[in-house]
């Protein structure tokens, strides 16, 4: 099984666990991620969702080998099933990260209520180098939150983020040390259990109200530019250059795709 999912004392835990792949999430954990959101929205015992992985990988990012194979198209297909259902998601979304994030293992955070991560996680979104563009609107959100310049050192560049940087970008709240990540992020999950579900609900419609156009659009056009390019030249040159082992030559994919 590679999502789990389990009900307790009013909180819902996904945790990514596909450890021999590094957690690299393909279409069917999409499909399921976006169903267990469903469940657990439509679930009256649980009032927040608990978002983990294993404890020395959060998430790889996409399974780049069954991207290429099969191409997510359409606004039905399961990650962006999974990325509207998260993103206008009514209950609270809690997660912990520990260890490596990569690509939609980071930008999947920018959708969640409040985070924590393990000190010494390190989060990058290596989109461009992949001959490939940011997705989950994380170019919206990013520069947004944290200032264009920043963003792009991230976006373009690819520079990862320490645990310390993800806060002070707005990304997560905390730094905590591994052996409390989960318990921590637990035992937040479960003060919503002392709140009025409503009153919850209602606040967080009031505080993603005026930007959710805008998400929604940005979701929509980068997963346009992402999944036609899934197929062009830089991709398929990074792609290779990863496979052999050496550094990509981005003047044999003959300009633009």
């Amino acid at each position: 099984m590679t999502i789990r999912y389990e009900v307790e004392q009013g909180v819902a835990t996904l945790r990514i666990a596909r450890p021999e792949k590094r957690n690299a999430l393909n279409q069917a954990m999409y499909a399921s991620l976006a169903d267990r959101l469903d469940e657990a929205a439509a679930d009256a015992s649980v009032r927040a969702v608990l978002l983990t992985g294993e404890e020395e990988i959060f998430s790889a990012g996409n399974d780049l080998e069954e991207f290429l194979k099969n191409p997510p198209t359409g606004p039905d297909s399961p990650v962006l099933r999974f990325m509207l259902t998260l993103a206008c998601y009514e209950k609270p979304v809690v997660a912990a990260v520990s260890g490596h994030a990569v690509g939609i293992g980071v930008t999947m955070l920018l959708h969640c209520d409040l985070v924590y991560v393990a000190a010494g996680s390190r989060l990058s979104m290596p989109f461009v180098s992949l001959g490939l563009v940011p997705e989950f609107a994380s170019s919206y959100l990013l520069p947004l939150w944290a200032g264009h310049v920043r963003a792009a050192d991230k976006l373009l560049l690819g520079t990862p983020l320490s645990a310390e940087d993800a806060v002070e970008f707005g990304i997560a709240n905390a730094v905590l040390p591994r052996e409390q990540l989960l318990d921590f992020a637990l035992e937040t999950a479960q003060r919503f259990n002392q709140l009025p579900p409503d009153g919850v609900r209602e606040t967080k419609r009031l505080m993603k109200r005026a930007q959710a156009r805008a998400v929604e659009e940005a979701i929509l056009e980068e997963a346009k530019v992402f999944g036609a390019r899934l197929g062009g030249p830089e991709v398929r040159e990074a792609v290779t250059a990863f496979y052999e082992r050496r550094t990509p030559d981005f003047s044999r994919a003959g300009g633009k795709d």
